[in-house]
């Protein structure tokens, strides 16, 4: 049996049994607030946990390392909607200690897209078209910066409301304990 069967299989039995009545809530988020963090496996159930939310609380992005790479690329473009149309307040960058992302070996990632059967000469081609693929796929060394980083370029941003509060935090993955780095309500205009 495949993964996706399994799920299939699962799904029918969840919509039959009517168990999707305990997540019931609207698009909009209760505690009015956007999470940007990390794909992390690990964070999946946690991080809502400790942070005690449920369905329906807020809207959570998730991206490798919970970085903002692109001012005008669809992470950014997720909250600027999130605050905008669907209700969010505040703003919460969430990376975590031992990320992937602190790790990464670009040169790695790219020999495994050539064993898979990516053409070696795109890379080529992709450079030539002004995309630096160590750039494109590059972490951080210090999670810390990171999330400074990105609340940096979010609180920034153009048409970011400077009123919205933009908090930075560190989560740790096998405990939930948060570490602020940025509370963002020292950082608002007032005006």
């Amino acid at each position: 049996m495949t993964i996706l069967s399994e799920i299939i299989e699962y799904n029918k039995e969840f919509v039959n049994e009517r168990k999707f009545e305990e997540y019931a809530t609207t698009k909009f988020p209760d505690k009015k607030i956007v999470i940007l963090t990390c794909m992390d496996t690990r964070l999946t159930e946690l991080l809502p946990k400790a942070m005690n939310l449920k369905n329906g609380d807020a809207k959570i992005i998730k991206s490798a390392g919970a970085i903002v790479t692109h001012p005008f690329g669809s992470v950014m473009r997720s909250i600027l909607i999130a605050l905008y149309e669907l209700g969010a307040d505040e703003v919460y960058i969430i990376g975590h200690h031992d990320c992937g992302m602190s790790s990464i070996d670009t040169e790695q990632i790219i020999g495994k897209m050539v064993e898979r059967g990516v053409d070696r000469s795109l890379f080529k081609t992709l450079r030539y078209s002004g995309v630096n693929m160590k750039d494109w796929l590059r972490g951080f060394n210090d999670v810390t910066e990171s999330v400074k980083s990105s609340v940096d370029q979010v609180r920034n941003h153009p048409l970011m409301d400077r009123k919205v509060p933009v908090h930075g935090l560190v989560a740790h993955p096998d405990t939930g304990r948060l570490d602020i780095i940025v509370n963002g309500y020292d950082s608002i205009d007032e005006n």
